[in-house]
């Protein structure tokens, strides 16, 4: 079963993306159907409702794919008005559906969305690095060849004061070798094994003394840093940091009201779900 808080989670993501966007109320006649006017504000809405397929063309056809389909709804809107299906008890029911939805989305972009401060991120973001275990990672060079003679030579030669850089761009086989084999800073889980281990076994500064094989052929090694990995910077992250945000406060929201209105669930199965899906989002 999903755990609730990500279902939430998932929702909240939902629900910004539809009322994040502002449309100012411009009654710009932009279409007529008969006597029906189709607005710029109607536009925007539809171009924002547009399928996720239609919505990767360019902006132009965007607007033009999305007043056809206004102009296709107006038409046969006009016509279903025409026979009464107006009062029709199924419409009805789902209109009133959709005017509760559309009540839920707009108090929570008032009091989610719009209520979420950059303090309030920032400080969230904290408190995630501040969780995160520590992790550490390693900034190595290798020089890559094909047989162990080869590496062995290598280190006999890093032995005598050779340079490990110019080495690497001399003899190395690894495309990385214009850079005098740097890999960078890695974290355990990124190399292979066989290679991993040597690695974060190497004090800082030194080169194996042996050769190491892997499935690439024999590296030589050379660790030059290590430090604790850092933490994703808050640019990166602003947005996924937001939507954790946003759910406590819709949480906060849902459980107040919770509070204020007495739930009662009918369906046996239904009802035990239910509970087990909010206790288990209480743990």
């Amino acid at each position: 079963m999903l755990r609730l808080n990500k279902i939430v989670l998932a929702a909240c993501v939902s629900l910004s993306a539809l009322t994040g966007a502002a449309f100012a109320q411009d009654a710009t006649v932009v279409a007529k159907v008969g006597d029906l006017e189709i607005t710029q504000s109607e536009l925007d809405l539809a171009v924002a409702n547009l399928d996720p397929q239609l919505s990767q063309l360019p902006d132009e056809q965007k607007k033009v794919a999305a007043l056809s389909g206004a102009i296709d709804v107006k038409l046969l809107a006009a016509n279903a008005t025409a026979e009464g299906l107006q009062d029709d008890p199924e419409y009805k029911r789902r209109m009133a559906f959709i005017a509760e939805r559309e009540l839920h989305n707009a108090f929570f972009k008032k009091n989610v969305v719009d209520a979420v401060t950059e303090d309030e991120v920032k400080a969230r973001y904290d408190q995630e690095v501040a969780a995160l275990p520590k992790q550490e990672e390693v900034r190595a060079r290798h020089i890559l060849v094909k047989t162990e003679e080869e590496a062995k030579q290598i280190i006999t030669d890093l032995d005598a004061g050779k340079d490990f850089i110019e080495i690497a761009k001399e003899k190395s086989t690894d495309p990385n070798k214009t850079e005098g084999g740097d890999l960078g800073y890695f974290t355990k889980g990124r190399m292979v094994p066989e290679f991993e281990e040597v690695a974060f076994a190497l004090e800082k500064g030194t080169y194996t003394k042996t050769p190491v094989q892997t499935q690439f052929g024999f590296h030589v090694i050379l660790v030059e840093d290590k430090r604790d990995a850092p933490p994703p910077a808050f640019e990166a992250v602003e947005q996924q940091v937001r939507q954790l945000v946003m759910r406590d406060k819709y949480l906060e929201l849902i459980e107040k009201a919770k509070t204020e209105q007495t739930i009662e669930i009918v369906d046996e199965a239904l009802r035990k779900g239910y509970e087990e899906a909010n206790k288990a989002e209480q743990q």
